[in-house]
């Protein structure tokens, strides 16, 4: 009964800043729409943020005067908000819902805002591409040679295919990437571009390209909404998580309601609308999830068994470092 009271009492607006496009169609419908009506004292405005990075900077720039009292973003700058005091912690006694999370959830944000969806990077390619893609080895067809669209680093896309190459090649990111650099340097002359725009699932749709990386949760629903025009691959070399963080801002001006927001985001009802509209893996463990959308993403057995145990609080150590080896050995290679 409390927290119904306390739900009917909540007024006021709210804004939510993240991801455009299909993303803030699909949040809108699946997770924003069912809080406002259970809410219907509060509006909740989406502010289209960019990249993550370009999210964190507007942030910080408000610091002062927080405008921004939610936020949804990639967790390798979540953390650097984290640090610069731009968000709050987040305790269970507040939030019940951060004990009904994954534990690999929980650890992403540390004390702060907990991973909200799962996603992993994957080859995307031309449904009519004979013979198709199996594996992350066939990049280095021949026949691609000019048909490849990669988003090198500081892109986290490139920082997760950079591990993946890596381990491909039978090293392991956390002691040297002097194999994947290697290999990926055989692979720049077959890559039409290294930054994608306005991504690789539009340039295969368009014709540009044959192949792409990308994430499988927009290159499932693209594959949906083209009527199979393009085709995901998860490399049985493996693959690594990528992981959005929701962030409660320092100093929000009606954080009873972004705080409401939170725990509806995290809840059982949200994970399970969301996930299987869009397919981001679910990070609440206890949410029921239909089987046919699970297989589709992250959460998936032969998904999570295939993953590489990437801490991307390490690569936020040597991010700097690898997008510098790409520019110098990997792009210029490209020439």
């Amino acid at each position: 009964m409390p927290a119904v009271l306390r739900a009917q009492g909540l007024s006021g607006q709210i804004t939510l800043q993240s991801y455009s496009g299909i993303f803030q169609d699909n949040y809108t419908k699946a997770v924003i729409e069912p809080f406002i009506a259970a809410n219907p004292g509060v509006k909740v405005n989406f502010v289209p943020g960019g990249t993550s990075a370009q999210m964190v900077g507007t942030i910080r720039a408000q610091k002062a005067d927080p405008q921004i009292d939610v936020s949804i973003m990639d967790v390798t700058t979540s953390s650097i908000g984290n640090l610069e005091g731009l968000f709050e912690k987040l305790t269970p006694a507040e939030f019940p819902v951060l004990d009904e999370l994954l534990p690999e959830a929980r650890k992403a944000g540390g004390e702060f805002g907990p991973a909200v969806t799962f996603d992993h990077l994957v080859l995307v390619y031309d449904a009519a591409l004979t013979p198709p893609l199996a594996r992350l080895a066939d990049l280095w067809r021949p026949d691609l040679k000019g048909q490849i669209a990669l988003s090198a680093p500081p892109n986290i896309q490139g920082l997760a295919l950079t591990a993946m190459v890596e381990k491909m090649e039978g090293g392991d990111y956390r002691k040297s990437i002097d194999a994947a650099m290697k290999k990926l340097r055989e692979l720049a002359p077959s890559v039409n571009t290294f930054e994608p725009n306005p991504d690789g699932y539009s340039l295969i749709l368009n014709g540009v390209v044959k192949v792409a990386t990308g994430w499988n949760a927009r290159s499932q629903l693209y594959g949906d909404q083209s009527n199979g025009k393009i085709r995901t691959l998860l490399p049985p070399e493996g693959s690594v998580f990528q992981i959005n963080t929701i962030n409660l801002s320092a100093g929000s001006k009606n954080r009873a309601a972004a705080a409401a927001f939170v725990r509806h985001a995290l809840s059982q009802p949200a994970q399970k609308a969301f996930t299987e509209r869009m397919f981001y893996a679910p990070t609440n463990a206890k949410a029921q999830i239909d089987a046919k959308a699970v297989a589709r993403t992250a959460a998936a057995p032969e998904s999570r068994s295939t993953m590489i145990p990437l801490d991307w609080n390490d690569i936020l150590k040597v991010r700097d470092q690898w997008n510098n080896r790409w520019r110098r050995e990997v792009i210029a290679a490209a020439r």
